[in-house]
């Protein structure tokens, strides 16, 4: 859809406009990601605006309320371009960047980190995710990595679990949006999941999320760079 953005409130926004967490009942109590996009584009205050596109609404949502503070304000510089992104016929390319990134990217990072090189790299190994076709033959794949992230995270201990899980809700979580997606969705985010638990079956509360951060943070970066590319995937398939 067409949308006017105000030059002014992105200058606002860009010279130290703070993302804050969740949703608030008014700009002047705090404002979270979409709702700056909403802002910006001067449609009241909501954290659904009608100008941006619903899927990158909830992939954005997702690293909004998972990141600390710190981390949530890199998402600043890429607020003003999701303005005018609604119903640009772009949604199902952005649907299958960020279910490629979870299966392909997110999901192996902490298969390694658990010691599950070999169904890492299988993962890794599978043809781009770009169409139902390419989902639906990751299937097995994903499954059969899930399964054994599953065995390591229960030989952990829930100790172990849940330090590692802590960690875990820090790294770039997205969302799953569309139903079309939903079933290789879920058992990409099931596997990604048993296999940040499993990372730290060795180790406990400080101890595993310091043996977690770097993928933390390398997934962070990750998502930084999906979230670029969902904004205008046509400017991938041009290169």
């Amino acid at each position: 859809m067409t949308a006017q953005i105000i030059e002014s409130r992105v200058q606002e926004l860009l010279d130290g406009g703070v993302l804050a967490k969740g949703s608030h009942a008014s700009f002047e109590s705090g404002a979270c990601a979409m709702e700056w996009v909403s802002y910006l584009a001067g449609q009241g205050h909501t954290d659904a605006p009608d100008c941006a596109s619903p899927v990158l609404r909830a992939f954005t949502i997702g690293l909004n309320d998972q990141w600390g503070t710190e981390q949530r304000q890199k998402l600043r510089p890429f607020l003003p371009r999701m303005v005018g992104t609604a119903g640009d016929g772009q949604d199902e390319a952005r649907s299958y960047l960020a279910l490629d990134w979870l299966v392909r990217t997110y999901t192996p990072a902490w298969l390694d980190l658990a010691g599950l090189t070999e169904e890492a790299t299988a993962l890794r190994d599978l043809r781009r995710i770009a169409d139902l076709t390419a989902a639906e033959a990751a299937g097995p794949v994903v499954r059969a990595g899930r399964e054994k992230a599953a065995a390591a995270r229960d030989a952990a201990g829930a100790a172990a679990w849940d330090a590692a899980g802590a960690a875990a809700w820090a790294a770039a979580w997205a969302a799953a949006w569309a139903a079309a997606w939903a079933a290789a969705w879920a058992a990409a985010w099931a596997a990604a999941w048993d296999a940040a638990g499993a990372a730290a079956w060795d180790a406990a509360g400080a101890a595993a999320r310091a043996a977690v951060r770097p993928t933390v943070e390398t997934l962070q970066a990750s998502a930084l760079d999906l979230l670029d590319q969902m904004i205008d995937p046509s400017v991938g398939e041009s290169r």
